[in-house]
């Protein structure tokens, strides 16, 4: 190999490795710093969460997690849009226990008479895979609204 073709493939070797350290760094926080309900999550469960998330919740919650136009009003069926998951959202507001709740029975479970247009996932996913869900939900908030969101849930009992 000629000097100008070592260099050529060492520019290429260095670009590749920049494009990983870049893509890694703009990823969501590392699985090892994420819990939910005071269980580490794992890397596998985030990409298991993403795709789940694609399926089951980007039609209503938006593919960018960015929720229904208009979330805070209500619809004409008396109803609220989905809002967001994403930080101009008020998920981060709630602790694990309730998000998982909500997801697994209905909103109706955690606020009696409440009436939603977002289904209860028990019977289509199982429960490791509302975690997986909502810890890839939770991997997308800026450090300070995790940080909000783990002391919310460590004062509800379920951080530990």
């Amino acid at each position: 190999m000629t000097r100008r073709g070592s260099a050529a493939v060492a520019a290429l070797v260095a670009v590749i490795g920049t494009a990983g350290w870049i893509a890694s760094a703009q990823q969501a926080p590392d699985a090892e710093s994420l819990t939910f309900l005071g269980e580490p999550i794992t890397a596998a469960q985030l990409a298991l969460g993403q795709q789940l998330y694609a399926a089951n919740c980007a039609s209503c919650h938006g593919a960018n997690l960015e929720g229904q136009p208009d979330w805070r009003r209500r619809n004409e069926n008396g109803r609220m849009p989905a809002p967001p998951h994403d930080a101009s959202g008020h998920t981060w507001h709630h602790a694990d226990r309730p998000l998982f709740t909500i997801t697994k029975l209905g909103v109706g479970a955690v606020v009696p008479d409440y009436e939603s247009d977002m289904p209860a996932f028990e019977g289509i996913l199982s429960d490791d895979e509302i975690v997986a869900v909502l810890a890839w939900i939770k991997s997308t908030w800026p450090e300070r609204e995790r940080g909000f969101q783990a002391e919310v849930t460590a004062n509800d009992g379920g951080g530990s």
